[in-house]
């Protein structure tokens, strides 16, 4: 492969990963492979393409600009490289396909095995999303193809393959489970937990075009969440994973949840599982510079968390300094939010400020 294309591929798996470690997956290299190769296109081009924080790796404004063409560069050197194969008789290549949870459950193992006994030197490659994020897609040339319910909303060319039916589950035993079909006024008397996300309307427009208001009490894009719930009869907790950026989880947690009374903030918690214990970490994602309130909010939280697990926590709060070595900058946030901690559980076993090593 082309050199430039390469450093092309590992900007664009970068952006589109939100990580150089993921991309680094995806293209099967070394994570300071990526980073290289994204630092030359930078000295290249004498600009910064991309910044790397807490939240990952996002592009700058000059990256804005420029992405979509080096998208479009590696779009037709996969084709030229596809056109080649074919005046060479050759069918081999990589098939890229954006699917949505469902279709890639019940549909694409079948197919995809199918094709495989036909065009064995073809590989696929499955991106899950959403129907706005793959409708996106097929239009940057990420996928070559996508699955969407109903029309796409630009000028994309579709086809229909099937329809399928609208199911209303609800727990057994419940009073419209031994029904053959209900009315949407039967479930505007239910709580309510909607299958939506970015601009899909597909559940809540049914409900719009009979000029009716469901009792939404949660709304997910996870159809499997939502039976799981249903078929518990409620939810205690809400766990996203692979296909979900984590800024789209927050959002929902927090319209949805909300932020417990006696807190200011949220966070997030990492639980590391070794052969030495399990380690819990926090804040990993969400706060940023935070400030001593913050910081008193997030121990808080952590240690309400850690107990949560049956565990009593023993919190070090992590800086740069080591117990007022500093006297300016972070460290003296991290120190003041632990006296106020100490004071108000004194039964707490929380120290620092400390650096990693100490810790």
């Amino acid at each position: 492969m082309d050199t430039n294309i390469q450093k092309y591929r590992a900007l664009i798996e970068a952006v589109d990963q939100g990580s150089f470690s993921r991309a680094a997956e995806v293209l099967e290299c070394s994570q300071p492979g990526i980073s290289r190769m994204i630092a030359d296109l930078e000295h290249d081009w004498r600009v910064r393409l991309v910044e790397r924080g807490r939240g990952g790796v996002s592009l700058t404004a000059e990256g804005k600009k420029i992405l979509p063409y080096v998208r479009r560069v590696v779009e037709e050197d996969r084709e030229l490289h596809s056109r080649i194969d074919d005046v060479n008789g050759l069918a081999v290549g990589t098939v890229r396909i954006g699917s949505f949870t469902s279709v890639a459950t019940h549909w694409l193992p079948h197919v995809i095995a199918r094709f495989q006994k036909d065009f064995p030197q073809i590989d696929y490659e499955l991106v899950m999303g959403d129907y706005t994020e793959i409708e996106r897609w097929v239009q940057e040339g990420r996928v070559d193809c996508g699955f969407i319910a109903g029309k796409p909303k630009s000028t994309l060319m579709d086809r229909l393959l099937d329809r399928d039916e609208m199911l209303a589950v609800v727990p057994e035993g419940h009073r419209l489970a031994s029904r053959d079909s209900c009315a949407l006024e039967d479930l505007c008397r239910e709580p309510f937990m909607m299958l939506q996300q970015s601009g899909d309307t597909e559940v809540s427009g049914i409900f719009e075009a009979a000029h009716l208001a469901p009792d939404v009490r949660f709304v997910t894009w996870d159809d499997y969440a939502i039976m799981s719930m249903v078929e518990n009869g409620d939810a205690d907790a809400f766990i996203t994973g692979l296909y979900t950026k984590y800024s789209n989880t927050i959002k929902v947690a927090k319209e949805v949840v909300g932020i417990q009374p006696e807190f200011n903030h949220f966070a997030t918690m990492h639980i590391l599982n070794t052969k030495k214990g399990v380690f819990y970490l926090a804040d990993t994602l969400i706060n940023r510079h935070p400030d001593e309130d913050t910081l008193y909010d997030i121990a808080k939280l952590t240690a309400h968390g850690v107990r949560f697990f049956n565990e009593e926590p023993n919190i070090a709060m992590i800086s740069y300094s080591n117990f007022g070595t500093d006297q300016v900058g972070s460290p003296v946030k991290v120190h003041a939010a632990v006296e106020r901690m100490q004071k108000e559980d004194p039964s707490l076993a929380i120290d620092g400020e400390m650096q990693v090593n100490f810790a």
